[in-house]
């Protein structure tokens, strides 16, 4: 029996030991875990009833970060959770700020007071104790525990190699701009945290549930299906529903990325997330609270780092070897120039003994292991993906993992559904044609007169066209005629309304009409009165989308189950590039797979559905993108990204989003790559200190995360 557990991980903040302990707790037979760093939330599958599996992961987390509190996930966690005071070293006995600012002005007294000898040396050394002793703790623990490549140990092996060659000034200034680097970067990296987790706050905290009369405040989760709630103006919907009571703005902000409030009144469908702006609104809740909109919006974003992107594995990959390789680099340049030099004779920067030599190497060798922490990559590039997932979440779309949104940048071909997803899935009367003799407005009325008791949805559009024809044309004898139409008498005359077969039987000669949608015929006495022509109509932003797909290279189709007349006209409407008409969904799956099989390999190929029927459709594709997908299960299940209203802009959107971000984390990468590598190079030939070290690790990892909390805050999207 499969089983998950969820984990927060409070007080997690080393990127480089998440994807350690994720990769352990993997190790471990039958597991499955993913760590989601940004989040700190730990999510645990294995198979069986073996409860030591927590256990296991909780010490593993311990081994690695044993000030790290380990409790069980809530559902408001994400939402709620607040950032404590980054200003504090993880398990450092008393207050950070204390024992820092000691040890810093310790520090200041040594450079500034008139003193020299033991007496400064004492003070640089005190200095140094009190701004580094935890982390000289820590690496010395973790040693005995076989982690040994990893920030503490860095810092420490520096630090201290300074202080021995005499550089007492130097490696007590390591470390305080270390931890000072530190603490700038636990605040970048919490209020990326805090930015991405409000993008996502939709969780209600409470509701109103009404029982006999009175109003009971209570936790959504306890709310049952069929029970009434009010929502009061200002207040979020908790759970989704049905309104049975009431008129009302809803802000859907949150939801679809829409700022235009939407109108709701009694009968409309409501989801939770939404805010309640003016009137008051009675609810009768059709899902339970953990199947609602909000929660599964919410699911969908703090788990979306289960799925990495290819950029994610390889810097995962990457640092499990560039650190060791870096340390052992290190090494040889602290002995081989050294033992080389003597061994031929030879001096270097006008020393020729071992001992000069040594301490020289020795030196540059400690900048090698400052700068070699891979933090800034590890954190910055997870951290980019999610920021572009919660920018996506911002403007109504939920991206299922990292992969996916990297995928939206390498499309070769964007296959669309045509009803509900290029067009509104909603019949409208596009055309009135009357015969000689008869005038548009009467032919309109007449036919909506007969119309207006039939459920088929040809019917219910020629009724919206002209809503008032009941008053002014009376119908008596109606009777429908399922897949033909309706006979019916008005004003003591036969009024035949239906398609051609109907015209047919009756021996009616009509005009007929060949144009995409469905074409009504009308007869009056057994004479042809004309035709009223009903079809599905585009979106508005459809055909813009398509040519603006096209404007970026990339290829379009259309699959659909509608008629050829219908689907090639749409298709040319839009200039779309191939269209194939009269598919069921099986036949779907096979034209999808015959283009994903003749694409570029390096390429992707996606589809756009409404989310129903093409659900098999959208699990085949290389990424399936479901339109208009809120509320229904289908589009969130079979989906990889979900777009919460029926605006095929949305997709170009995506689009714009995950280039954005694959820009960012790029940036990152290069900005890494870049400033380490000169200030490798550099302190190998002597040319840099330990101040450009600090910079290369903290400083550089800090801009890192500074560059990817801009995704948060994009507003202009082109």
């Amino acid at each position: 029996m499969k089983q998950k557990e969820v984990l927060l991980l409070e007080g997690l903040n080393c990127s480089h030991c998440a994807g350690k302990i994720e990769k352990e707790i993997n190790d471990i037979e039958g597991v499955k875990a993913t760590l989601n760093f940004v989040t700190k939330v730990l999510t645990i599958e294995y198979t069986g009833d073996n409860e030591d599996i927590i256990k296991l992961a909780e010490g593993i987390v311990q081994r690695h970060e044993p000030d790290v509190k380990v409790s069980k996930y809530r559902d408001d966690d994400f939402a709620k959770r607040k950032s404590a005071s980054s200003f504090q070293i993880k398990g450092f006995i008393g207050p950070r700020q204390i024992l820092f600012l000691m040890g810093a002005a310790v520090y200041v007294a040594a450079m500034v007071l008139p003193v020299s000898g033991t007496v400064e040396k004492m003070m640089f050394i005190a200095g140094y104790l009190l701004l580094g002793g935890e982390i000289i703790f820590r690496a010395l623990t973790n040693i005995f525990r076989g982690k040994v490549f990893d920030e503490n140990f860095l810092m420490s092996i520096a630090t201290i190699g300074a202080i021995v060659i005499g550089e007492y000034a130097e490696g007590t200034a390591v470390m305080l701009f270390y931890q000072i680097g530190e603490f700038f970067q636990d605040i970048a990296l919490e209020r990326s945290r805090k930015s991405i987790s409000e993008l996502v706050d939709i969780r209600p905290d409470y509701a109103n549930l009404l029982v006999n009369g009175s109003i009971t405040r209570v936790s959504p989760d306890k709310v049952q299906i069929g029970d009434i709630i009010v929502v009061k103006p200002g207040e979020r919907i908790p759970l989704d529903g049905t309104v049975e009571e009431g008129n009302s703005s809803l802000d859907m902000s949150s939801l679809t990325g829409e700022s235009i409030p939407k109108a709701v009144r009694a009968g409309h469908e409501v989801y939770s997330g939404s805010v309640n702006m003016d009137g008051l609104l009675k609810i009768k809740v059709t899902k339970l609270f953990h199947e609602s909109t909000a929660a599964k919006i919410l699911d969908l974003v703090q788990n979306s780092s289960a799925r990495k992107s290819p950029t994610e594995k390889f810097i995962t990959r990457f640092a499990g070897w560039y650190t060791p390789a870096v340390v052992i680099t290190a090494i040889c340049i602290a002995l081989f120039p050294p033992l080389i030099a003597v061994t031929a004779g030879k001096s270097i920067n006008g020393a020729s003994d071992f001992g000069s030599l040594f301490s020289d190497w020795f030196y540059r060798a400690l900048i090698f292991l400052v700068v070699s922490c891979p933090c800034a990559l590890v954190i910055s590039i997870p951290l980019g993906f999610f920021g572009g997932i919660g920018l996506a979440s911002k403007n109504g779309i939920l991206v299922k993992g990292g992969n996916y949104l990297e995928a939206l940048t390498s499309l070769e071909t964007v296959v669309f559904d045509k009803t509900g997803t290029l067009t509104k899935g909603e019949f409208e009367v596009t055309s009135v044609m009357p015969a000689d003799g008869m005038d548009k407005e009467k032919l309109l009325k007449i036919a909506s007169a007969a119309e207006r008791y039939s459920n088929h949805p040809i019917a219910k559009a020629i009724v919206a066209a002209c809503p008032q024809s009941d008053e002014d044309i009376p119908v008596e004898e109606h009777r429908e005629i399922p897949g033909f139409g309706i006979v019916a008498r008005y004003d003591g005359q036969e009024l035949i309304i239906g398609n051609k077969n109907l015209m047919d039987s009756e021996k009616i000669t009509v005009n007929a009409t060949y144009t995409a949608g469905s074409v009504v015929y009308v007869a009056i006495d057994g004479k042809f009165a004309g035709a009223i022509v009903v079809a599905d109509t585009e979106k508005p932003d459809s055909k813009e989308t398509i040519e603006k797909l096209r404007k970026k290279g990339i290829k379009t189709a259309m699959l659909t189950g509608d008629i050829k007349a219908n689907a090639d006209e749409m298709a040319g409407k839009m200039g779309i590039d191939e269209v194939y008409s009269e598919l069921l969904p099986q036949h779907k799956v096979e034209i999808l797979e015959k283009l994903v099989a003749v694409k570029n390999k390096k390429r992707k190929v996606a589809y756009v559905g409404d989310g129903m029927n093409d659900a098999p459709v959208l699990a085949r594709a290389d990424i399936g993108i479901a339109m208009g997908g809120l509320g229904t299960d289908a589009a969130i299940e079979a989906a990889d990204i979900v777009i919460m209203n029926d605006e095929p802009g949305k997709l170009l959107t995506a689009i714009s989003i995950a280039h954005e971000t694959k820009k960012v984390v790029y940036q990152n990468i290069f900005i890494a790559f870049a400033v380490k590598l000169i200030v490798l190079v550099l302190g190998a030939g002597g040319m840099a200190t330990m101040w450009e070290a600090v910079f290369a690790d903290v400083g550089v990892a800090l801009i890192a995360v500074i560059n990817a909390m801009r995704l948060i805050n994009i507003r202009r999207l082109d």
